[in-house]
């Protein structure tokens, strides 16, 4: 039930950027994978108006559906660290602050990379992401490899997806 104080943790970062020398508060970008892909998406909804876009790779956008179809293998021992669905109050917050429940607040663009064969974060979190930012109207690149799985391993995907990152992130400071 404290998830959304990680959250605050970023916007306490941003909080201090604006009066800092260095950092530009109006070219802000936000990127992480797996639980930080999550944390880029909360942020995307959350802080859409101190960002200039955000960077999601194999991301969580809602805890409940990730849960769900996450291999099972793996699921009591995430239920163990994020909390459990199946309790009905736990299932409720998961809902309150699911990045995919939230998409009509992002107003920056979003790069979702994804794997197609991931088995910890399935290919239905970024796929539920990608068609509501859409659905809402909103700027949204999407990237995923059929032949990968929690991240781009294979060099040729790695490489496309670095240069892509970079294509995005130009075209979204000139574009803002």
């Amino acid at each position: 039930m404290k998830r959304e104080e990680s959250v605050k943790d970023i916007r306490a970062l941003l909080d201090l950027i604006p009066g800092r020398p260095d950092p530009d508060k109006d070219r802000i970008v936000v990127t992480g994978g797996s639980y930080g892909g999550y944390m880029s998406r909360a942020v995307s909804f959350h802080y859409s108006d101190r960002i200039r876009c955000a960077a999601d790779v194999v991301g969580i956008s809602n805890f409940n559906t990730f849960l769900k179809n996450t291999e099972s293998y793996r699921r009591d021992l995430r239920r163990v660290e994020y909390g459990d669905e199946r309790d009905p109050q736990m299932a409720a917050f998961f809902d309150s602050i699911a990045p995919a429940n939230h998409t009509d607040k992002i107003k920056k663009p979003l790069f979702i990379v994804q794997g197609g064969n991931d088995p910890r974060v399935p290919l239905s979190e970024s796929e539920q992401m990608k068609d509501n930012i859409i659905k809402n109207g909103g700027t949204v690149w999407y990237l995923m490899a059929k032949d990968e799985g929690h991240g781009f391993a294979k060099k040729g995907n790695a490489d496309f997806q670095f240069y892509a990152t970079l294509e995005f992130v130009k075209r979204s400071q000139v574009n803002p």
